[in-house]
């Protein structure tokens, strides 16, 4: 398979309250917008992917769909979503792999994994400096 490029689809209950909780309170930055102007579908800038928020889900959200999100300070994300009202469902904590984790939900209940990789962490590091050139 030779992916050229790929994206999270949301299907939410509410169109209008999912772009408002993406948009306005993850601040997600968005790519384009398509469709009909009064109810339109947004596609979001989600750091090497995208994530699409379009249509109407039939039936409720599935827990096996997340959505992981690195961001710079987990900490700071925690105090200004939980002010902002943001189901949080696990606060920050540091993973016995390293990495600093919470865990939010959108208004359709879909979890979303925030991630911080602390200095040092083997995320951070590039392994091609470790490899000779061939």
């Amino acid at each position: 398979m030779d992916v050229l490029s790929s994206r999270i689809l949301v299907r939410p209950s509410d169109l209008d309250r999912s772009l408002r909780f993406y948009r306005d309170v993850l601040g997600l930055a968005v790519y384009r917008e398509f469709g009909p102007p009064d109810h339109p579908g947004v596609v979001f800038f989600l750091g090497q992917g995208s994530l699409e928020v379009s249509g109407h889900a039939s039936g409720a959200a599935g827990r096996s769909v997340m959505i992981w999100i690195q961001v710079r300070d987990v900490r700071e994300e925690h105090a200004r979503l939980a002010a902002a009202g943001v189901p949080v469902i696990r606060e920050p904590v540091t993973e016995p792999w390293g990495l600093i984790e919470m865990w939010i939900e959108d208004p359709d209940g879909i979890r979303i994994v925030l991630v911080e990789v602390p200095a040092g962490h083997p995320l951070r590091r590039d392994p091609r400096s470790a490899s000779p050139p061939r």
